[in-house]
């Protein structure tokens, strides 16, 4: 009896002692890298994660959000693709940056949506060009002028390049003998490759007509001279 009571409560011994894994000294440090808000934002960093995060101040050159607890600051060339008239207008926005320096020593996180902004701009501006169409009509803008063309915005926003041998029916030297910046034009879109869009103002010319001066050409019988012409007035 008493070598079963002995084996019955080896048994709730075994049964009741916790399945527990033996923490070393690597989870301990794992646990305060991970409560280090700094060690946060730099892996923030380091993977380029994009963060949602409120503008909760305007200073002097920027504006103010917190991430992890952090003050980040944000400069006013990081918070937008052109520039700002008043920061004051980003107060309280809702925004997405990017964390582009980490200095623990001195205190210093500097936070971007510049790079976020622009990355969307690229992907809105390659969608946009998948839809354009070769062959269609559109409405554009003279931007600029070169020795070798003429860019033309499009009222879609797309740019696109009018090469000098497609501005006009007759040969010309340089885009501005007969375009101006600030024109409005009509082209034809001829070609996109690599996200470059290719332009023609000529398409859609008709084409001009060159002069041949018109030429009476005798007829056979009324070519060559007879004797009797050649002496008819020679007198002897």
């Amino acid at each position: 009896m008493s070598e079963e009571l002995t084996q019955n409560e080896e048994t709730v011994v075994e049964n009741t002692t916790p399945d527990t894994k033996q923490e070393t000294m690597a989870d301990f440090e794992d646990q305060f890298d991970n409560a280090n808000p700094w060690n946060v934002v730099k892996k923030y960093m380091e993977e380029k994660t994009i963060l949602p995060v409120k503008v909760e101040g305007i200073v002097n050159g920027g504006a103010i959000a917190k991430i992890e607890g952090l003050r980040g600051f944000i400069p006013a060339s990081k918070l937008s693709l052109s520039y700002i008239e008043n920061l004051e207008t980003f107060l309280l926005q809702d925004i997405e940056v990017r964390v582009i320096d980490v200095d623990q020593a001195n205190n210093r996180l500097v936070l971007s949506s510049r790079e976020i902004l622009r990355e969307k701009e690229r992907a809105e501006k390659a969608k946009q060009i998948e839809s354009v169409k070769v062959g269609s009509i559109a409405e554009g803008t003279v931007e600029t002028l070169q020795n070798y063309g003429a860019f033309v915005k499009l009222d879609n926003g797309l740019s696109g390049l009018v090469h000098i041998s497609q501005i006009a029916q007759k040969r010309i030297k340089t885009p501005s003998e007969v375009l101006n910046v600030g024109d409005k034009v009509t082209v034809k879109i001829i070609g996109v490759k690599e996200g470059k869009i290719s332009l023609s103002i000529k398409a859609l010319q008709e084409p001009q007509e060159e002069y041949v001066e018109k030429v009476d050409i005798p007829k056979a019988e009324n070519i060559g001279t007879s004797l009797g012409d050649l002496f008819k007035n020679i007198q002897l």
